[in-house]
């Protein structure tokens, strides 16, 4: 990931990230105590933020929080940002927003009840990263893991300790992600949805509190329909998920991306795949389609 962009949002302001500052009484950095959200902007176009926005606030309401802002809030912050971090040369850029919103700071620490304070909003930019290097050519290398997250994973919060250490597991290992399993059936990955291709057919594990319900998956599912690729949502087990043609991660930040290895063996061909081809021009494709229309 490459260096924020130098101007974020916080509580009402605009101001330099480097003088951003919080409570250290903050219920976020005390219990991990709210939510977050990263939306993809394309040539200075937010993408899908309504369906961004409105998980935001379907976490909020979980963790019994109203969301602190209206969607034509949370637009004039996005545009204002974007402005705020345009490039010398004002083009606009591909770059990604993360939103986090925290209960607020009491003074003190009290499990509960839940503090009726001020909530804290900040948000800043970010380049839009290029990936591992070759990964559209070779694929990506990922692992397994035992899916250790809480239990509660369709609440994007920002309680993201397993979701740090799983991840750390694939970089020890030189893989780029990490699959992950509960019970012999495929959940999520440390950052992704997880998507497998058995007999041309697209596979991804039903919605449940077990996995997020990724934005991203949405749009590999609209596009795998224009592109004539068959989908369901139904359980992957281990053994489907280790013998299938393709394996596939889906993040806002990843698009739609082959994975080529895992565990050290190759995956189907060990090459990007037809599905994986396809998934991606269609995806391409459909960015195109909604440039420059109201967001």
């Amino acid at each position: 990931m490459g260096e924020p962009l130098p101007i974020c949002y916080l509580n009402g302001e605009y101001l330099p990230l480097r003088d951003a500052r919080i409570s250290p009484l903050d219920r976020g950095f005390l219990y991990a105590d709210g939510c977050y959200e990263v939306t993809p902007v394309f040539d200075g176009r937010p993408f899908r933020f309504q369906q961004h926005h409105d998980r935001l606030t379907r976490s909020l309401k979980e963790i019994r929080m109203a969301d602190p802002l209206t969607h034509d809030q949370w637009r004039a912050l996005y545009r204002e940002l974007i402005a705020r971090n345009r490039s010398n040369d004002g083009k606009p850029a591909d770059l990604y927003i993360y939103v986090q919103v925290t209960r607020g700071a009491e003074f003190g620490r009290n499990h509960a009840p839940l503090p009726d304070v001020p909530r804290t909003v900040f948000a800043f930019a970010a380049p839009w990263p290029d990936g591992r290097q070759g990964w559209r050519e070779n694929g990506l290398p990922a692992v397994t893991a035992q899916d250790t997250r809480w239990a509660r994973c369709d609440i994007k919060s920002v309680s993201l300790l397993a979701n740090v250490l799983l991840r750390q597991l694939a970089v020890d290992e030189g893989a780029s992600e990490c699959i992950l399993l509960r019970d012999g059936q495929l959940t999520d990955s440390s950052a992704s949805s997880v998507h497998v291709v058995i007999g041309g057919e697209l596979r991804t594990p039903p919605y449940s509190w077990k996995l997020l319900p990724g934005t991203t998956r949405g749009v590999i599912e609209e596009v795998a329909d224009k592109a004539g690729v068959k989908w369901r949502s139904v359980p992957v087990s281990e053994v489907e998920l280790r013998g299938a043609d393709e394996i596939l991660l889906g993040a806002a930040t990843r698009e739609v991306q082959a994975v080529t290895s895992l565990d050290g063996r190759p995956v189907g061909t060990g090459k990007p795949g037809p599905v994986w081809r396809k998934l991606s021009d269609a995806f391409q494709a459909y960015k195109q389609e909604v440039a420059g229309t109201p967001w």
